[in-house]
Protein backbone atom coordinates (compact mmCIF):
# COMPACT_ATOMS: atom_id res chain seq x y z
CA UNK A 1 0.00 0.00 0.00
CA UNK A 2 2.85 2.43 0.57
CA UNK A 3 4.40 1.84 -2.75
CA UNK A 4 1.57 3.60 -4.20
CA UNK A 5 1.93 6.92 -2.01
CA UNK A 6 5.72 7.00 -2.89
CA UNK A 7 4.92 6.57 -7.20
CA UNK A 8 1.94 9.26 -6.85
CA UNK A 9 4.77 11.55 -5.16
CA UNK A 10 6.80 10.90 -7.96
CA UNK A 11 4.21 11.82 -10.78
CA UNK A 12 3.49 15.53 -8.38
CA UNK A 13 7.15 16.10 -8.96
CA UNK A 14 7.60 15.31 -11.99
CA UNK A 15 4.30 17.33 -13.15
CA UNK A 16 5.46 19.99 -10.80
CA UNK A 17 8.88 20.33 -13.18
CA UNK A 18 6.86 19.99 -16.25
CA UNK A 19 4.63 23.33 -15.20
CA UNK A 20 7.96 25.13 -14.40
CA UNK A 21 9.53 24.21 -17.59
CA UNK A 22 6.07 25.86 -18.84
CA UNK A 23 6.15 28.59 -17.07
CA UNK A 24 9.28 29.47 -18.13
CA UNK A 25 8.88 29.19 -21.37
CA UNK A 26 5.56 31.10 -21.95
CA UNK A 27 7.67 34.54 -19.43
CA UNK A 28 10.26 34.26 -22.61
CA UNK A 29 7.44 34.46 -25.50
CA UNK A 30 8.66 37.38 -26.01
CA UNK A 31 12.66 37.53 -25.56
CA UNK A 32 14.33 37.95 -28.63
CA UNK A 33 15.50 34.05 -29.73
CA UNK A 34 14.42 32.29 -27.10
CA UNK A 35 13.85 28.51 -28.02
CA UNK A 36 11.12 27.00 -26.23
CA UNK A 37 12.31 24.05 -23.94
CA UNK A 38 10.87 20.50 -23.56
CA UNK A 39 10.29 18.81 -20.51
CA UNK A 40 10.60 14.57 -20.91
CA UNK A 41 10.09 12.04 -18.47
CA UNK A 42 10.95 8.19 -18.11
CA UNK A 43 10.10 4.92 -15.62
CA UNK A 44 11.68 4.48 -12.43
CA UNK A 45 12.68 0.48 -11.91
CA UNK A 46 10.12 -2.32 -11.86
CA UNK A 47 10.10 -4.78 -9.49
CA UNK A 48 9.45 -7.84 -11.24
CA UNK A 49 7.20 -10.58 -9.29
CA UNK A 50 7.40 -12.95 -12.03
CA UNK A 51 9.47 -12.55 -15.10
CA UNK A 52 8.07 -13.60 -18.58
CA UNK A 53 9.09 -16.73 -20.04
CA UNK A 54 9.34 -17.99 -16.44
CA UNK A 55 9.27 -22.09 -16.96
CA UNK A 56 5.34 -23.06 -16.42
CA UNK A 57 5.27 -26.86 -16.54
CA UNK A 58 7.50 -28.93 -18.48
CA UNK A 59 6.26 -27.68 -21.70
CA UNK A 60 5.02 -24.06 -21.96
CA UNK A 61 6.42 -21.19 -20.37
CA UNK A 62 4.29 -17.86 -18.96
CA UNK A 63 3.70 -15.15 -22.05
CA UNK A 64 3.71 -12.46 -19.68
CA UNK A 65 5.51 -11.17 -16.07
CA UNK A 66 3.73 -9.87 -13.41
CA UNK A 67 5.53 -6.18 -12.93
CA UNK A 68 4.81 -3.19 -10.80
CA UNK A 69 6.52 0.01 -11.44
CA UNK A 70 8.22 2.85 -9.12
CA UNK A 71 6.79 6.10 -10.57
CA UNK A 72 8.60 8.41 -13.02
CA UNK A 73 11.29 10.78 -13.56
CA UNK A 74 12.76 13.80 -15.49
CA UNK A 75 14.76 12.49 -17.89
CA UNK A 76 15.72 15.33 -19.67
CA UNK A 77 14.89 18.67 -20.37
CA UNK A 78 15.30 19.56 -24.32
CA UNK A 79 15.58 22.75 -26.07
CA UNK A 80 13.82 22.93 -29.20
CA UNK A 81 15.93 25.19 -31.93
CA UNK A 82 12.81 25.42 -34.89
CA UNK A 83 12.78 28.82 -36.56
CA UNK A 84 11.13 31.61 -34.70
CA UNK A 85 9.44 34.53 -36.94
CA UNK A 86 11.04 37.82 -37.90
CA UNK A 87 9.98 41.05 -37.13
CA UNK A 88 11.06 44.09 -38.88
CA UNK A 89 12.45 46.67 -36.45
CA UNK A 90 14.68 49.35 -38.45
CA UNK A 91 17.15 49.96 -35.80
CA UNK A 92 20.74 49.68 -37.99
CA UNK A 93 22.20 47.26 -35.40
CA UNK A 94 19.62 44.61 -35.66
CA UNK A 95 20.40 41.65 -37.30
CA UNK A 96 18.51 38.06 -37.41
CA UNK A 97 18.93 34.28 -38.88
CA UNK A 98 17.30 32.68 -40.63
CA UNK A 99 18.20 29.32 -40.78
CA UNK A 100 21.37 27.46 -39.05
CA UNK A 101 23.82 29.39 -36.52
CA UNK A 102 24.36 31.68 -33.72
CA UNK A 103 26.30 34.74 -33.47
CA UNK A 104 29.59 34.79 -31.09
CA UNK A 105 30.56 37.02 -28.10
CA UNK A 106 32.74 37.58 -25.78
CA UNK A 107 31.79 37.73 -22.63
CA UNK A 108 32.86 39.95 -20.19
CA UNK A 109 35.41 36.43 -18.10
CA UNK A 110 37.10 36.11 -21.92
CA UNK A 111 35.01 33.13 -22.59
CA UNK A 112 32.92 33.12 -25.85
CA UNK A 113 28.99 33.02 -25.83
CA UNK A 114 26.85 32.44 -28.80
CA UNK A 115 23.47 33.57 -28.93
CA UNK A 116 20.43 34.03 -31.70
CA UNK A 117 19.63 37.32 -30.18
CA UNK A 118 20.85 39.72 -33.11
CA UNK A 119 20.09 43.14 -31.09
CA UNK A 120 22.93 44.58 -31.59
CA UNK A 121 24.28 47.91 -30.58
CA UNK A 122 26.98 50.79 -32.10
CA UNK A 123 29.18 51.19 -28.71
CA UNK A 124 31.84 54.64 -28.78
CA UNK A 125 34.30 53.00 -30.27
CA UNK A 126 32.57 51.92 -33.39
CA UNK A 127 32.05 48.18 -32.52
CA UNK A 128 28.78 45.86 -32.38
CA UNK A 129 28.06 44.61 -28.89
CA UNK A 130 24.92 42.76 -27.68
CA UNK A 131 22.41 44.55 -24.83
CA UNK A 132 24.67 43.93 -22.10
CA UNK A 133 27.87 45.08 -23.69
CA UNK A 134 29.18 41.83 -24.81
CA UNK A 135 31.43 42.21 -28.26
CA UNK A 136 30.28 40.75 -31.27
CA UNK A 137 33.26 38.18 -32.36
CA UNK A 138 35.17 38.36 -34.67
CA UNK A 139 35.02 41.94 -33.80
CA UNK A 140 33.80 44.88 -36.47
CA UNK A 141 34.78 48.31 -35.98
CA UNK A 142 33.60 50.94 -38.32
CA UNK A 143 34.99 53.99 -39.27
CA UNK A 144 34.72 56.94 -37.03
CA UNK A 145 33.07 59.35 -39.30
CA UNK A 146 30.45 56.97 -40.74
CA UNK A 147 27.39 57.67 -41.79
CA UNK A 148 24.68 55.59 -39.70
CA UNK A 149 21.86 55.26 -42.16
CA UNK A 150 24.29 53.94 -44.47
CA UNK A 151 25.19 50.52 -42.66
CA UNK A 152 24.35 47.74 -44.15
CA UNK A 153 24.58 43.96 -43.96
CA UNK A 154 24.02 41.83 -46.36
CA UNK A 155 22.38 38.11 -46.47
CA UNK A 156 25.88 36.79 -46.66
CA UNK A 157 27.15 38.77 -43.83
CA UNK A 158 29.06 41.50 -45.23
CA UNK A 159 29.25 45.08 -43.64
CA UNK A 160 29.48 47.53 -45.17
CA UNK A 161 29.33 52.03 -44.64
CA UNK A 162 29.17 55.04 -46.02
CA UNK A 163 31.91 58.02 -44.98
CA UNK A 164 31.15 61.78 -45.80
CA UNK A 165 32.14 62.77 -49.53
CA UNK A 166 32.21 59.19 -50.93
CA UNK A 167 29.12 57.89 -52.06
CA UNK A 168 31.15 54.48 -52.69
CA UNK A 169 30.10 51.58 -49.52
CA UNK A 170 33.69 51.10 -47.60
CA UNK A 171 33.94 47.27 -46.53
CA UNK A 172 34.18 47.14 -42.77
CA UNK A 173 34.24 43.66 -42.05
CA UNK A 174 32.85 40.53 -42.01
CA UNK A 175 29.83 39.43 -39.92
CA UNK A 176 30.19 35.09 -39.31
CA UNK A 177 27.96 32.11 -38.51
CA UNK A 178 28.84 29.41 -35.70
CA UNK A 179 26.58 26.15 -36.05
CA UNK A 180 27.27 23.18 -33.53
CA UNK A 181 26.56 19.46 -34.40
CA UNK A 182 24.17 18.98 -31.53
CA UNK A 183 22.58 22.15 -30.90
CA UNK A 184 20.32 20.74 -27.42
CA UNK A 185 24.16 19.86 -25.84
CA UNK A 186 24.38 23.70 -25.75
CA UNK A 187 23.97 25.29 -22.40
CA UNK A 188 21.78 28.26 -21.52
CA UNK A 189 23.46 30.35 -19.19
CA UNK A 190 20.76 33.31 -19.08
CA UNK A 191 21.07 37.10 -20.74
CA UNK A 192 19.91 35.14 -24.16
CA UNK A 193 23.55 33.61 -24.25
CA UNK A 194 24.51 29.52 -24.91
CA UNK A 195 27.90 28.07 -24.10
CA UNK A 196 29.60 25.33 -25.75
CA UNK A 197 29.84 21.71 -23.97
CA UNK A 198 31.16 18.14 -25.04
CA UNK A 199 27.73 17.30 -25.64
CA UNK A 200 27.39 20.16 -27.96
CA UNK A 201 30.56 19.68 -29.95
CA UNK A 202 32.68 22.05 -31.33
CA UNK A 203 31.63 25.25 -32.62
CA UNK A 204 31.80 25.13 -36.51
CA UNK A 205 32.62 28.70 -38.37
CA UNK A 206 31.30 29.60 -41.45
CA UNK A 207 29.77 32.72 -43.98
CA UNK A 208 25.96 32.81 -43.53
CA UNK A 209 24.50 31.32 -46.50
CA UNK A 210 27.31 29.11 -47.63
CA UNK A 211 27.71 25.03 -45.84
CA UNK A 212 24.59 25.15 -44.56
CA UNK A 213 24.77 28.32 -42.62
CA UNK A 214 21.56 30.42 -42.33
CA UNK A 215 20.98 33.60 -43.92
CA UNK A 216 21.48 37.68 -42.07
CA UNK A 217 18.44 39.59 -42.38
CA UNK A 218 19.61 43.27 -41.09
CA UNK A 219 16.93 45.38 -39.33
CA UNK A 220 15.31 42.43 -38.51
CA UNK A 221 14.59 40.23 -34.91
CA UNK A 222 13.88 37.04 -34.59
CA UNK A 223 11.35 36.06 -32.13
CA UNK A 224 10.88 33.15 -29.53
CA UNK A 225 9.60 30.00 -31.22
CA UNK A 226 7.31 29.59 -28.48
CA UNK A 227 3.73 28.71 -29.29
CA UNK A 228 1.26 30.41 -26.20
CA UNK A 229 -1.59 28.44 -27.44
CA UNK A 230 0.45 24.86 -26.89
CA UNK A 231 2.34 25.63 -23.76
CA UNK A 232 -1.43 26.54 -22.59
CA UNK A 233 -2.53 23.29 -23.30
CA UNK A 234 0.25 21.74 -21.60
CA UNK A 235 -0.16 23.44 -19.30
CA UNK A 236 -3.47 21.86 -18.49
CA UNK A 237 -2.57 18.19 -19.33
CA UNK A 238 0.24 18.61 -16.81
CA UNK A 239 -2.18 20.31 -14.30
CA UNK A 240 -4.91 17.12 -14.51
CA UNK A 241 -2.07 15.18 -14.54
CA UNK A 242 -1.08 16.70 -11.16
CA UNK A 243 -4.56 16.61 -10.08
CA UNK A 244 -5.05 12.50 -11.12
CA UNK A 245 -1.79 11.87 -8.62
CA UNK A 246 -2.64 14.00 -5.77
CA UNK A 247 -5.61 12.01 -6.08
CA UNK A 248 -3.67 8.22 -5.93
CA UNK A 249 -1.99 9.81 -2.88
CA UNK A 250 -5.64 10.86 -0.85
CA UNK A 251 -6.68 7.00 -2.22
CA UNK A 252 -3.93 5.54 -1.03
CA UNK A 253 -4.19 7.19 2.60
CA UNK A 254 -7.83 6.41 2.89
CA UNK A 255 -7.28 2.92 1.99
CA UNK A 256 -4.27 2.59 4.68
CA UNK A 257 -6.97 4.39 7.29
CA UNK A 258 -9.53 1.50 6.42
CA UNK A 259 -6.72 -1.13 6.98
CA UNK A 260 -5.85 0.54 10.60
CA UNK A 261 -9.39 0.66 11.10
CA UNK A 262 -10.09 -2.69 10.93
CA UNK A 263 -11.09 -4.84 14.03
CA UNK A 264 -10.66 -8.53 14.46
Amino acid sequence: MMRSLWTAATGMHAQQFNIDTISNNLSNVNTNGYKQVRAEFEDLIYLNSRIAGTPATERTVTPTGVQVGHGVRVGASQRMFSQGSLKQTDAIGDMAVMGEGFFRVLNMDGTLGYTRDGSFKIDANGQFVSSNGYRLMPELVLPENFIPESLAVSQQGKVTVKIPGNDIPVDVGQVDLYRFINNAGLQAIGENLYMETPASGDALRGVPGQEGMGKVYHKFLENSNVSVVKEMVGMIVAQRAYELNSKAIQTSDSMLGTANNLKR
